[in-house]
């Protein structure tokens, strides 16, 4: 089974995400090590998943809830503006987190994520009218 994925059947899309975390940036690695294992209430987070044509940082599946980790870069992005539409319409709640923040105040964005993690998540997929429950 050698240069075979043993997971999935998108060894190319495997790849990239591989890729991506091991190119994580100190504050997603800060991140992670607090949201990995169901540290943070309980919750699953993956990493890196893909979702349509996009990676995302953080996702906890069971809450449809992503969450970005940004550097000023990022900032009024219309990249960002249009991936978010993308994904709201896919039924994600996206939250976005400056890397500042997760270095300064790790514990104020931990109890942010956890008010996050029990609000209802988007129906699946969103209703045709665009309104949220």
């Amino acid at each position: 089974m050698r240069g075979k994925s043993l997971r999935g059947k998108h060894p190319k899309q495997s790849q990239r995400a591989r890729s991506l975390r091991r190119s994580a940036t100190q504050a997603e690695l800060t991140l992670w090590l607090k949201l990995r294992d169901r540290r943070l209430s309980g919750f699953k987070f993956v990493r890196q998943e893909r979702i349509g044509r996009y990676y995302v940082d953080f996702v906890c599946r069971e809450q449809r809830l992503v969450v970005e980790v940004d550097g000023g870069q990022h900032a009024e992005s219309f990249s960002d503006q249009q991936r978010d539409k993308v994904l709201e319409a896919l039924g994600y709640r996206i939250v976005r987190i400056w890397n500042d923040a997760i270095f300064e105040n790790i514990d104020g964005v931990l109890e942010m994520l956890s008010v996050e993690l029990t609000k209802a998540p988007h129906p699946d997929p969103l209703p045709a009218s665009g309104a949220r429950e």
